[in-house]
């Protein structure tokens, strides 16, 4: 039986309808923008729209390369309309781009239209991811002037990183940086590409604000915020942990809650209200962390896979 939608590729005139499509398919969790799709002409990119009866952009498909994180991989992106879904992913299944072994798609447990067709489509449970969220306007450091305190006494002390640091100190921090990349358990969807030194000292000096641990002089800990300045998909008064690690030496002794702790108490007094986190499910030293701070997990994000062959 034919379906009730008309399909065709996706043009730059459709971006505002394919951004409102995408931004009630995340419930609101991001805003986007007629911009994040407006695109150039890519060969290993495929984006299909769906027309109703009539005419209205009711839903999108989309495949492009994952990344960096699953090279191998193309990421299948759907929003709108469910019932569009299976006849929007077959017409993208009979035209792949070529190179590539396996699909992935990324969505939160309880986005059901997404979820139902991934199940039906003979995807896997791949890999699990969480979010979560903290309410500074309730978050009170007070409550780890103990740790903190008991820390500096063992030689232990926080600062806020200066963007004016020695060379020297930059090139400490970024071996700080990478070892907690090596270390820190990740998925292709937790993955980011490693930056160079220079490309590091640029994101946060331009975009964060980065907490550090010292002992004795020694760079030991960090943790990173994203501020909301002018980035796109995120809350006006909300801050993002990018990355939080200790150094293997010095695990085990609170270091990672309390610099994270003093990142907060930073946000905070600078006015944002909300902070936000997430990571694979497999590292269980940062799930305890974020507990322990207060931050509320959401419903799962699911990565899910299927091989092209």
């Amino acid at each position: 039986m034919a379906h009730p939608f008309t399909l065709r590729p996706f043009q730059n005139a459709d971006a505002a309808a394919v951004a409102n499509l995408h931004t009630r398919s995340t419930r609101g969790l991001w805003t986007y923008a007629a911009d994040h799709f407006r695109e150039n002409p890519d060969p290993q990119r495929r984006h299909l729209v769906a027309l109703n009866g009539i005419g209205e952009v009711t839903a999108t498909a989309s495949l492009h390369p994952f990344g960096d994180s699953a090279p191998d991989a193309l990421r299948l992106n759907l929003a709108g309309d469910g019932a569009a879904f299976t006849p929007l992913y077959l017409a993208l299944l009979a035209d792949l781009p070529t190179g590539f072994t396996r699909l992935l798609g990324v969505t939160r447990e309880d986005f059901t239209e997404q979820t139902q067709l991934f199940q039906s489509a003979g995807f896997r449970n791949a890999w699990q991811s969480w979010g979560a969220h903290l309410d500074l306007s309730t978050f009170d450091f007070a409550a780890f002037q103990p740790l903190e305190e008991r820390l500096y006494l063992q030689g232990y002390e926080v600062e806020r990183w200066p963007s004016d640091a020695p060379d020297a100190e930059w090139a400490a921090l970024y071996a700080l940086q990478r070892q907690g990349e090596r270390d820190i358990p990740s998925n292709p969807t937790t993955t980011a590409a490693p930056l160079t030194r220079e490309a590091m000292q640029a994101v946060m000096t331009r975009e964060e604000a980065v907490f550090v641990v010292r002992f004795r002089g020694e760079l030991v800990a960090l943790t990173r915020l994203t501020l909301p300045d002018g980035r796109p998909l995120q809350k006006a008064r909300e801050v993002s942990s990018d990355l939080t690690t200790t150094h293997p030496a010095h695990r085990g002794r609170g270091l990672a809650t309390l610099v994270k702790a003093r990142a907060l108490a930073w946000a905070q007094d600078s006015g944002y209200t909300r902070a936000g986190t997430g990571g694979t499910v497999l590292n269980l030293p940062m799930l305890r962390v974020n507990t322990c701070l207060g931050y509320r997990t959401e419903p799962m994000w699911i990565t899910w896979e299927r091989r092209l062959r």
